[in-house]
């Protein structure tokens, strides 16, 4: 059986890996020099490596609540929230 290399890489590389072809899709469709069809395929796999993406960022900032505080991850702050100092 063929073995699938996106399935088999680590979360990071599968971020990684999306993103890359996320950047790749948006610089080619900028370019504007597709088809309706194909911009329109392209557009549905950019929004599905943007919700990949999305994801895997959520799962990494859920695992550094809780290696932040184990007991009590509700109490974690989100990434970027203003404590006032």
């Amino acid at each position: 059986m063929p073995k699938n290399d996106a399935l088999d890489a680590s979360p990071v590389a599968r971020f990684e890996q999306s993103l890359d072809e996320l950047e790749q899709l948006v610089e080619k469709m900028e370019q504007g020099e597709m088809s309706l069809e194909d911009s329109l395929a392209a557009y549905e796999r950019g929004v599905g490596l943007y919700r990949r993406c999305q994801g895997a960022l959520e799962q990494a900032e859920l695992r550094v609540r809780l290696l932040s505080d184990p007991d009590r991850p509700e109490d974690a702050q989100p990434f970027g929230a203003d404590d006032g100092a």
